[in-house]
């Protein structure tokens, strides 16, 4: 039997995959769609060739591409930088503000006014012809043919400031000019020209040239507190805008290039000059012939004496921010307020005089153009504002609205932090170099003090314990004491906070050292102590409305600082701030480049802060907060302690000084002037009077009658 080998399995043939058909047709597809797409686009080439440009035509092909190529570029740039303006005008124009203000300073006398209603100006179809003719002849003469950007008045301005060396006609139109006092503010920057261009266009896409014109003279700056033409009218002449004269009418348009200067109440001969000069415009515009002007010029308009008022501009505008709020969180119905503040006239005229009288004399040399003040008194009562050298030319109020950067003066909020958690100024640091991952911090002289106490450190404003110190206590504790004591201005807690690299305002510096002054309390700063209605009623006062006072420091902590920063004084960098007749506390504060230099200080009465710097950031010359911000703070404060009963820092051991001290002035500086002053002990007999007559009933018809009678049976 024979064995036969067994036949081996037979394998199944495997059948075609699907997918190799999908692959082929998509193989297949791609290659017949670019073939079919060379050939046409071979058709279109052979056909192109029949128009292609030769010779001149090419040239001028060429650079038509070129030309549409960057103007696609540049509309794309345009439409990127245009993004700010569009936020701004997002909500449209802002809403006309409805209330009416009457401010009194806390003695009771009237110091302005805020808030025109809209309704009461005056349509423009009322307004003389004159009148606008002069406006548009100084100041837009092609405001009917422009765009809301005329450039051909801006080359006509480069030509002739380039002919005169220097800046002697803008180019601005009327409808950039209200763009910027609408939605922007005064500050020199590019990004602000750029949002003023792209705004004044949104304004001529949106407003007809008469509207434009009409809220340009119902919102511009007029001088003496006052907004709009009619108001001035009425300030400067004492007249309906409706009834003024060609003269006055010269006047008037000559007031919207610098308010200030050219106001008639404070400089007569300047203001009749400038009118002369609007009036040579309007005869050069062919708006009038010079036998129709030559009267205006023989018979230049007389203004209304008003010499003796001082209006606290900036004040009032951070008044009427605080009343608007406080009606708003009130519920109050009402619109039109009579607000009684917190505002000393002596003190806010002797701020203004302390800050101007330092820029004219040491700004030169510092190569410094702005400063600003704020002064509170003990009580938390705004008593003074400077917001800037001269309202009518920026109404931008740099104490409340710049943010700044503080540079050391910032030091004291991680000192602070450092007290609450327990340390005393006695407790030592070592002052030697440190590195936060790439920064590497320097102290000012770049030398290294080794292990010195928190108290000399401060006094000697070392940074690198600063930093160390805020390392230590932590910066998120820093940061959240700042806000508490008073800090309103949002802070960046990294690793340069300490050397103060977070912008602050000066109304911030001289609210959170109000802490220190109180022993720890908060500052309780405003600025409006009594809101009553037309007829008199109290609608809102302080002593009645406001939170009460709070705990920020513990008493301890207050001590500790106290006796520190009255070392700044006295052993310090702000030895130039010391008074003559009481102990002084406060911290200077330099920042990169001496863009800023700061003062902070206080007393038992008041507390102040003083900044010193450029609008445009340009770095000053080795300005210091040791220099020109201390000594205007000594200036104002030698001035404002006399007459008045001092009172001590808290918790400081011997506050006054045991012989009076020769106050420092510096060289070349006059000393400080006289404030004549009540006591306070008179002031408080003068205000509690003021109150009684506040709180009494109105008398009856009869009984008001009955005492008319009786008066005029004792004089006869």
């Amino acid at each position: 039997m024979t064995l036969q080998e067994p036949s081996k399995p037979t394998r199944k043939r495997r059948q075609p995959s699907g997918l190799i058909e999908i692959d082929a047709w998509i193989d297949s597809s791609l290659w017949r769609f670019f073939h079919s797409f060379a050939a046409w686009w071979e058709g279109v080439t052979i056909f192109s060739r029949k128009f292609r440009a030769r010779g001149i035509n090419r040239v001028a092909v060429e650079l038509a591409c070129e030309g549409l190529t960057l103007g696609l570029v540049g509309f794309v740039m345009l439409l990127a930088l245009a993004q700010p303006a569009m936020k701004v005008t997002a909500n449209g124009l802002p809403q006309n503000v409805d209330y009416a203000v009457m401010f009194l300073d806390r003695h009771g006398n009237e110091i302005g006014r805020r808030g025109v209603l809209r309704s009461d100006a005056v349509p423009i179809d009322e307004l003389p012809d004159q009148f606008i003719k002069a406006l548009l002849a100084t100041e837009d003469r092609r405001f009917f043919d422009h765009i809301g950007i005329d450039f051909f008045g801006l080359l006509r301005a480069l030509t002739e400031n380039a002919r005169a060396g220097g800046v002697v006609q803008g180019g601005s139109t009327l409808t950039q000019q209200l763009a910027k006092n609408v939605f922007l503010t005064n500050e020199r920057t590019i990004d602000r020209k750029i949002k003023e261009a792209f705004l004044s266009l949104w304004l001529e896409a949106n407003l007809t040239k008469r509207e434009i014109l009409a809220m340009y003279l119902d919102r511009a700056y007029m001088g003496g507190g006052t907004f709009g033409a009619a108001a001035a009218a009425e300030f400067y002449f004492d007249k309906d805008i409706r009834d003024v004269s060609l003269a006055e009418s010269a006047m008037l348009a000559g007031l919207f290039k610098a308010p200030a200067r050219y106001a008639p109440h404070i400089n007569l001969p300047a203001a009749r000059a400038r009118a002369n000069v609007v009036l040579t415009n309007m005869v050069q515009a062919n708006f009038m012939t010079e036998g129709q002007v030559v009267a205006a010029r023989r018979q230049p308009a007389v203004a209304v004496d008003r010499s003796a008022i001082q209006s606290p501009d900036y004040f009032l505008d951070f008044a009427f921010d605080e009343v608007q709020r406080l009606a708003n969180e009130a519920g109050l119905p009402e619109r039109t307020f009579v607000a009684r503040t917190t505002l000393d006239m002596g003190l806010q005229k002797l701020a203004d005089e302390s800050v101007e009288y330092h820029l004219l004399q040491f700004g030169k040399n510092y190569a410094v153009d702005e400063g600003a003040m704020v002064i509170i008194g003990e009580d938390g009562g705004v008593r003074a504002m400077v917001g800037g050298r001269d309202y009518g030319v920026s109404q931008f109020n740099r104490a409340t609205r710049a943010q700044r950067q503080p540079g050391s003066s910032f030091k004291v909020y991680v000192y602070a932090a450092a007290m609450q958690q327990g340390m005393k100024p006695t407790d030592t640091i070592v002052d030697s170099p440190i590195t936060i991952g790439n920064w590497s911090p320097q102290n000012y002289g770049r030398s290294f003090a080794g292990t010195v106490s928190l108290s000399n450190a401060l006094a000697r404003s070392l940074n690198i314990p600063a930093v160390k110190l805020g390392q230590k206590v932590g910066l998120e504790n820093v940061t959240n004491l700042a806000h508490e004591m008073g800090i309103a201005s949002p802070l960046r807690s990294d690793k340069t906070m300490p050397l103060g690299t977070s912008e602050v305002t000066v109304l911030d510096q001289a609210t959170a050292y109000g802490v220190f002054a109180n022993g720890g309390m908060d500052a309780h700063r405003h600025a409006v102590i009594q809101l009553t209605d037309a007829s008199g009623k109290v609608l809102w006062d302080a002593r009645r409305d406001m939170p009460e006072r709070h705990r920020v420091l513990t008493e301890d902590a207050a001590k500790s600082m106290n006796e520190m920063l009255v070392g700044v004084t006295e052993q310090g960098t702000a030895r130039r701030a010391q008074l003559s007749m009481t102990r002084v506390g406060g911290k200077t504060g330099t920042t990169q480049s001496y863009r800023d230099a700061w003062f902070v200080g206080f007393t038992g009465n008041y507390i102040g802060a003083v900044w010193f710097g450029n609008d445009n950031y340009r770095p000053t010359r080795n300005m210091t907060g040791g220099t020109l911000p201390a000594m205007t703070w000594q200036r104002f404060m030698e001035t404002a302690h006399q007459n008045i009963d001092l009172k001590p820092i808290p918790y400081l051991e011997n506050p006054f000084p045991e012989a009076k001290a020769e106050v420092a002035v510096a060289e070349g500086a006059e000393p400080p002037p006289r404030l004549e002053t009540l006591t306070g002990a008179a002031q408080d007999v003068l205000s509690g009077i003021a109150t009684a007559f506040d709180e009494l009933p109105p008398l009856e018809p009869e009984k008001l009658a009955s005492a008319r009678a009786t008066g005029d049976d004792a004089q006869q």
